[in-house]
């Protein structure tokens, strides 16, 4: 375990929303940090039990939490609570994070706000919005601008045993996610800061697309030739897709990019390598879903990005292969012979024509570039 540095941060308080898996730990490093931390959860009875025992009865059962937070819940935070934080902390899934912050930005005092974080990894299905868009959305380009996102290699069982942990944090404004850095850093917990928060979150959300595809294959019992080929091709159609849409393709080769892909791919500890694993097993995706104790976002994610593709008329043919067995009932033998049989091409290129998606969302910005 290592030390707490000897000049901490300035203490602040934080409102973390979301008390799942990767909340709570991220609730538990700051608690750590000596911040004070507000855990906000939908569930009453894990916030009585959480005040209780210091322990989150549904994830991360065995740790103990730190005593710097009090779990608050299950009403939605009120405006005199949210004026007195420094930090608000999105832990939540992001198909819920539209619902959220419509219920909640009544509540945020616009001429004192506080820094908005967003760790959520994912693409919403009915609009393929990426999180900054619906940021926009919700509470208006310039509570976009000021968004930092946070993302990277980052088990939740390894962060709170303080096993070392590197994460991007981006955001259009820069002294937002060097705030951001400042709050979360400490010596088993580096923050490297970035101006592609759209290249972030891509990155976020389609490495578990790649999960599920890498799961597979070791569950059809494949192994070391056919996931290191699944990650590499994984890594150059992430790059291929972020870069149509507008992001940095540098973004890729980042912690939110190749790190977080190569963790998420190669770790049975993974819900996206999970799901992945037992559908190559044979187990229906629904009984999967049920069963799984969490979220998958790579499942959801997969529909977004299938529409994102076909818009922007990128090659993506492991992206497409995963939604064809998610969603239109693709056998997933004929779904390999179909990839390996692909003629062979180019290793590695950009699209020619990029930027369009990215374009139109930095105009809902009020960014003109």
């Amino acid at each position: 375990m290592l030390s707490v540095p000897s000049t901490p941060p300035p203490k602040s308080k934080i409102l973390v929303l979301g008390a799942g898996n990767f909340g709570s730990c991220l609730a538990d490093h700051l608690g750590n940090s000596d911040h004070d931390v507000f855990m906000w959860s939908r569930e009453a009875q894990l916030v009585e039990y959480f005040n209780k025992h210091h322990r989150n009865p549904d994830y991360l059962k065995d740790h103990h939490f730190s005593t710097n937070i009090h779990a608050v819940g299950p009403e939605i935070p009120s405006k005199e609570s949210m004026k007195q934080m420094d930090v608000l902390l999105f832990a939540i899934p992001t198909q819920g994070i539209r619902e959220t912050l419509i219920k909640l930005q009544p509540n945020f005092d616009r001429e004192n706000l506080p820094l908005l974080i967003f760790v959520n990894k994912g693409i919403e299905t009915d609009t393929q919005a990426l999180t900054l868009e619906i940021i926009a959305d919700t509470c208006g380009s310039a509570i976009a601008r000021a968004a930092t996102f946070i993302s990277g290699p980052s088990f939740a069982n390894e962060i709170v045993r303080r096993q070392p942990t590197s994460v991007s944090v981006a955001s259009l404004t820069e002294s937002q996610a060097k705030k951001a850095s400042e709050i979360f850093h400490q010596p088993w917990f580096r923050c490297y800061t970035g101006s592609d928060p759209i290249g972030l979150e891509l990155a976020g959300a389609l490495k578990n697309v790649y999960a599920i595809a890498t799961g597979l294959a070791d569950g059809l019992g494949f192994e070391n030739n056919t996931r290191a080929g699944l990650i590499t091709r994984g890594l150059a159609e992430m790059t291929r897709i972020g870069t149509a849409y507008g992001a940095s393709p540098l973004t890729f080769m980042g912690l939110a990019g190749v790190g977080d892909l190569f963790l998420t791919c190669s770790s049975p500890t993974s819900r996206n390598y999970t799901v992945g694993y037992r559908l190559g097993k044979g187990e229906p995706l629904e009984d999967i879903i049920k069963t799984l104790g969490s979220v998958a976002e790579g499942v959801t994610t997969a529909k977004g990005l299938k529409k994102i593709i076909d818009e922007m008329q990128v090659s993506a043919p492991l992206a497409n292969g995963i939604y064809a067995l998610l969603y239109e009932g693709k056998d997933l033998h004929e779904g390999i012979q179909e990839l390996m049989c692909r003629p062979p091409s180019r290793e590695l290129d950009l699209p020619e024509k990029a930027g369009e998606p990215a374009k139109r969302l930095m105009l809902k910005l009020g960014l003109n570039t």
